[in-house]
Parts: C-alpha cells; structure tokens; sequence
C-alpha cells in the first residue's frame, strides 16, 4: 500500500500496550540543531544527550540529520536507561545507511539496558554483510532472544521501522514486532520464549550498540529519534512517519486488503477511519484514473459507517463483480469542521479472478524449461473440470476441440520432450454448462541459451552493448545472429546478413559495436555440437532497445585476466583509467587489488563499477582515461555530461573534480566525498572551457586541487555509467 507520507525510510520501534490510544511521546531527539555538540530533547524534563564524534549534515529530504562515521561516533544519554524491565515501549528513528560499520554481529542503531543476559537487553541493530542471517537486514535484540527481519536496509535510502513489544504481563522475544515504512516485517526468530527484563547498566545510546563486542558503531545518517511509553497503533506509526506526533486523518487498513484476490461475487469493504473523520466519500470503479480523478460514476456517496457492501442487488456495482476485472476503491474522510477536510485517501485494488484459467507453469513465453516438466495452473473461478491441449503446433493447439475433461489442475506432457524445441499447450475450463476457452501459451525446453543480458526487452541499453548469454547444457560452441528485423533475425541462417559470428564454449560473449540510439536491436544464439544429430539447436529471439545517450564508460567490459610476467595488461580497468600507482604525487588507485578488479557488488547498473581509492595527503588523485570512443562529443546532439558517483560518511572531506585536458569542473559540493548512496552529477560540455568538444582525447577523475597539493584526507568512492546526453 502506497502512503504519501512515506519519504525515503523511517524507523519506529514499538514496545507497548496494543490498543493504547494515546501517543505519550517520552522522549524525542529531533537531531535538527546543525551545529554543537548537544542533541536536545524536545520532550520537558527530557534527558539530553551528548554527541561524541558524530556531525551535522544536510541531506534532503530530512533536512538536518546527525552523520555518524561507523568508528567511534555516538550520541549518549548520560546516566539514563529509559523504560526497563517487560514494560511497554516504542523507539523511532528515520536511518540512512550503505552497510558500512564495525562490530562482528551487526551495527547498532539505538539501544540501552543490560549488556549480556537473558532478556535484559534492548538493542536495534543491522545485519553485517556476512551474517548467516538476512545481511543487511533489521535484528532487535533482547540478548539471548532476537528477532531479524527480512528486508535489506543498507540501499542508502531513507527508511521508517517499527518494533513493537505488547507488555501483556509476560512479554516475550516473540512478541517483538518489526515495522518498515509502515509495513510489519517477516522475521526469522532466534530463542523464542526468552522473557523480555530490559536492564539498567548501559545508558540509552544513539548509534552504537549495547555492547561493542557484539554490534558496533553506525556509519551513516540518523534523524528524529523518539521513545514512547506504549506500543504505537498503526495510525500512529503513520503520524510519526509524517512527521506528527499523534493523529492521523486519512482511512486505513482496508478490507479486503490492497490487492487482494477474491473469488466471489460481491464483496463486503471496511476500512479504519481517520481520527477527525465524521464521514466517509467513498469512490468505486475498475479504472484507476477515474477513481483517481473522482470521475463521474465512482463517487458513491457520502456515509457515516466505515462498512461497504458491492456487487449486491441494491448496493454499489449490482449486477455483481465481473471476473477477470480488477476493482479501485478510496475513502475520501470528510470532516466539514475542518479546513483540511476532505483528506483524499489512498487507491486500494482487489481483483476477481477469471473464469478461465490462469497463471501457468511454466509461464508463456518461459526457456530453458526441463524435459521432465509437469505442468500446471491455477483453475478459472468456479472451474469445475479441465481440457487441456497440447503439442507442437500452435495453429493444432489453437483450434482443437473435443478434449478429454480432468478433474486436476496439472498435467504431464508425453515424454520424452525433445531439445530446444517450443511446445504449445491450452486449457479450457468447464463451469456447468458454459466452457471457457483459455489462452494458447508456450514454452521452449532446455538446449539452448538461456539468460540474455541485456535481458528480453530491455530498454535504455547501452549504444556500445556487450552481448552475454549462458550455455545450454550441450553446446560444444554457439552461433550469434544479430540485426533490426526481428523476422530476419528468427529466419536467418549462417549465409543471411544477420549471421554474426561463432563463439567458442567459455566465450559466451558478442560484442555488437556501434548501434543506432533509441532502436530496437534482435538476436539469437544458436546451440551447436557436431557430435549431437539435433545440432545445431535454434535459439529464441531476444531483442533491446538502446538508449538516448552515448556511454563514455559504463565499466561493463572490463576483465580480470593479468598478463604474463613482463608482459602489459590489457583489459583490466587500471590498464585503462591510469591512476597514481607507483608514484609520489599522485594519490588515486582505482580497481580492487585482487579480482575481481572491477566493484561487482557496489553497482549503479549493469555488473559492475569502478572502486576508486584516493589518498589527498600533499597530493591530488587524478585517474584518467584516453578515449578511443567517442571522442566526438557533439555526436547525436549531446550537450551533458552524466556520471554516477557514490560516496561515503566515513571519507575525508574533499573536492571532486572532472577534466577535459586543462579544463576543469569542480562539483558544488566542497564535501562530495561524503555524499552517501548513488547520486548522478550532470555537467553542461559548455562548462568545459577551451576544449575542442569534436576531439576530446581523455577525460580525469580527480580529488583535490588539480595542480594544488594541500593536507587532505584519504576515502573510497565508487563510480558508474558516465555518459553523454542530450
């Protein structure tokens, strides 16, 4: 469910008494001062705290934020320990974070109590990276009892969590209760039963863990911190994403739920009301703009009760829920006392389903599907029995009638099936006495190709792409067609213009130069073995479309494979953009130092980036790349330049900087370096000074001064699909 309070993460931590409507805010840091070394408490007689470490930082949207370094950074709650023992609780806190930390376990985010025990811990972590549990993932913890959720939060975006403990008498590990953006996780439990008797040695902490053996320091960003003395109720959760402190005015909680499925005919809707509501505007349709707009036809009317029948003689919709059509509900809450008033509430969906048969395994159009596949769907409403067809022939498939009826719904296909051949299969479904006839689907068995990248369909691909695909099980080599028309493409064999090349096994890899911008390209990869009477087996028709933009490096084509002694290396990203090793005044290296050579985890798109280390300590880094193509830069009409960086909390403040020859732009940001999270920096080639934009020869990467050494730190940055655009 959509919320238009939800910015980019917030995190609540609930511990409480389910169904306590007021919203006793106990303690609330704001982290908005932006300068000194006190975070204040805006609750009267609240405990301060005091900042170690930690910085002031600006980062849209939340404005003024606390930026920790994941070292020693903390804010602390001198002599304070919060609510203790199995009492009802709620913590919050808006986070923004790339995973970076320290401590074995995890990273801590907020906490207090006992250190070591059973239960006596109160601790909201994340997840290492190489936690057996979800890397990366939300843990609070009790000691010996845990709860981890499942959504990784390290994206660098902001995000809202909730957990919540209902003090029913004997609260237990169990009974902790996970919320992100609003939305209650899945969790993996770790010792359950462990009753819940939050300590009083360590004092409330900001940014670091209850022990720091156990989940260290937090690297990144954390905003709005608050504790409750009850478990907030899902209206409040929201009103504390939004920023308030209590009430929320807009209808939530629908029932059915946002796109449920439901196989009746007529359905009865209910909803939560919003706090200041004293009426409800309720819209219905099956078009979401119309319901959207408040189109004509969608406004039922205006009521007290937060109840709804549809589909029923005498109520909205009364011929009854169509199957196959998907339905758009919003509950507009109406309080004419109230200048706000109406609040325009979300658009929910439920669908009913078909009367023919859907959901196909395996689905329509799926490759590389197994000889000895069963078949299988998911039966139309009010299905009774089933035909089903099936075979080789799309046109036999299409026009059969007459089938035998079975009563399940699966089926397994005359064996054996044969290699990389497409079958075709159809179910009717009967629901007395009216038959409904299905959709002829497809799919193709193993034996060719599989995993096209770029993927079937892709859009914005690269004008320079590099074609890779995996191996049948078979192949001893593969057969690469390529062009404009996709026909051409399916029908061509090795003596048609679209017969690009052959590849070796181990070489599943085409590179197809130079293409239009903005066109839709087709290929194939045919399977071969000479010691197979099927070879050679034909391949699908994939097909892209490239974008608007020239790539100056997209990173993609870079190898790992290291020369042999004496000999230069050829294709490893530092072969390429020449950086400050072995030199003095020079302090970039880009690449890792053992492969991969490019990042493969840190990307913006595609497979991989470029690391780039640099070292400003009496030097500049510089890395630079001679272009080969394109050096024409007023190609296609373009006029920026685009380049995707990502940065660190924990880096050394310091410029950043790119040069055409002598000609050099600075970002705005003196701090770059520290910028969290992938970020696209748009340069104007105009800014380029002097430079002959028909015959640029390189383009640097740079930190620092260019030609001005100072005193400076040291930091890692990542970069990603530098382009040209219009």
């Amino acid at each position: 469910m959509y919320r238009r309070f939800i910015r980019p993460v917030v995190l609540v931590l609930v511990l409480g008494i389910a169904g306590n409507a007021s919203a006793d805010l106990v303690d609330h840091w704001r982290l908005d001062e932006g300068s000194g070394d006190t975070a204040f408490n805006s609750v009267a007689g609240g405990v301060d705290g005091a900042i170690n470490g930690a910085i002031w930082a600006n980062d849209p949207p939340r404005g003024v934020v606390l930026s920790f370094d994941g070292v020693d950074d903390v804010v602390t709650m001198v002599d304070y320990k919060a609510i203790t023992g199995g009492a009802s609780r709620s913590m919050s806190l808006w986070f923004k974070t790339d995973g970076a930390g320290t401590g074995p376990n995890g990273r801590g985010l907020f906490g207090w109590g006992t250190p070591a025990g059973s239960g006596v811990r109160w601790e909201l972590a994340i997840n290492m990276q190489g936690d057996p549990r979800v890397p990366g993932a939300l843990r609070i913890n009790a000691s010996s009892g845990t709860r981890t959720g499942q959504t990784v939060v390290t994206d660098s975006e902001w995000h809202h969590a909730v957990v919540t403990l209902d003090d029913d008498g004997s609260p237990t590990s169990e009974e902790m209760y996970v919320y992100l953006d609003g939305v209650e996780e899945t969790y993996s439990q770790t010792n359950a039963g462990v009753a819940i008797n939050t300590g009083s040695d360590a004092d409330v902490r900001i940014g670091n863990g209850v022990r720091d053996d156990q989940n260290g320091f937090f690297s990144g960003l954390i905003d709005d911190v608050r504790i409750y003395d009850h478990a907030l109720t899902e209206a409040e959760i929201l009103a504390a994403m939004a920023g308030g402190t209590g009430a929320y005015p807009f209808a939530l909680s629908p029932d059915p739920a946002d796109g449920t499925l439901i196989e009746a005919a007529w359905a009865n809707l209910s909803w939560s009301a919003g706090d200041f509501a004293v009426s409800h505007n309720v819209y219905i349709g099956d078009d979401f703009g119309d319901v959207n707009d408040g189109a004509e036809g969608t406004l039922v009317g205006d009521q007290a009760t937060t109840t709804l029948v549809v589909g029923f003689p005498g109520f909205p919709i009364p011929d009854g829920l169509v199957p196959g059509t998907t339905y758009y509900w919003r509950i507009d809450e109406v309080n004419d006392a109230d200048p706000n008033s109406p609040w325009k509430g979300d658009i929910w969906s439920f669908s009913i389903p078909p009367k023919t048969a859907y959901d196909p395994v395996p689905s329509n159009g799926a490759e590389s599907v197994a000889l000895d596949a069963e078949l299988s769907w998911t039966g139309g409403f009010g299905a009774k029995l089933h035909t089903v067809y099936f075979g080789d022939n799309f046109d036999d498939i299409s026009n059969a009638v007459g089938g035998p009826v079975q009563g399940d719904p699966f089926f397994t296909p005359p064996s054996p099936l044969e290699l990389a051949k497409t079958y075709y299969w159809r179910v009717d479904e009967f629901d007395p006495p009216n038959t409904y006839r299905g959709a002829v689907w497809s799919f193709r068995t193993e034996g060719t190709a599989a995993k096209p990248d770029p993927a079937k369909g892709a859009v914005g691909v690269s004008p320079t792409p590099i074609l890779k695909w995996t191996a049948a099980s078979l192949a001893a080599s593969h057969e690469v067609y390529f062009g404009v028309d996709a026909d051409a493409v399916n029908n061509a064999d090795k003596t048609s213009p679209e017969y690009k090349a052959a590849a070796a096994l181990g070489e599943e890899i085409y590179d197809a130069g130079r293409l239009e911008l903005e066109t839709t390209y087709y290929w194939r990869i045919d399977e071969v073995n000479s010691t197979h009477t099927g070879s050679p087996w034909v391949g699908n028709v994939w097909n892209f479309t490239t974008g608007d933009f020239l790539v100056v490096d997209d990173f993609e084509s870079y190898d790992d494979i290291d020369p042999l002694p004496g000999e230069p290396g050829i294709n490893r990203i530092f072969d390429k953009w020449i950086d400050g090793f072995g030199t003095t005044t020079n302090g970039a290296l880009v690449g890792n130092d053992l492969p991969p050579y490019a990042e493969q985890t840190v990307v913006h798109s595609g497979a991989q980036s470029m690391p780039y280390l640099y070292n400003n300590n009496l030097k500049t880094s510089e890395a630079t790349l001679t272009l080969v193509y394109p050096k024409d830069w007023t190609e296609e009409g373009v006029t920026k330049l685009s380049l995707w960086f990502r940065g660190a909390s924990g880096n050394a403040a310091d410029r950043m900087f790119v040069a055409l020859g002598n000609a050099v732009v600075y970002h705005d940001d003196p701090a770059a370096t520290q910028i969290t999270g992938w970020n696209e920096w748009v340069i104007d080639l105009t800014e380029f000074a002097g430079v002959d934009l028909a015959n640029v020869n390189s383009i640097t990467i740079g930190f620092g001064t260019k030609n001005g050494p100072t005193a400076g730190g040291t930091g890692t940055m990542y970069f990603d699909d530098i382009r040209l655009i219009r």
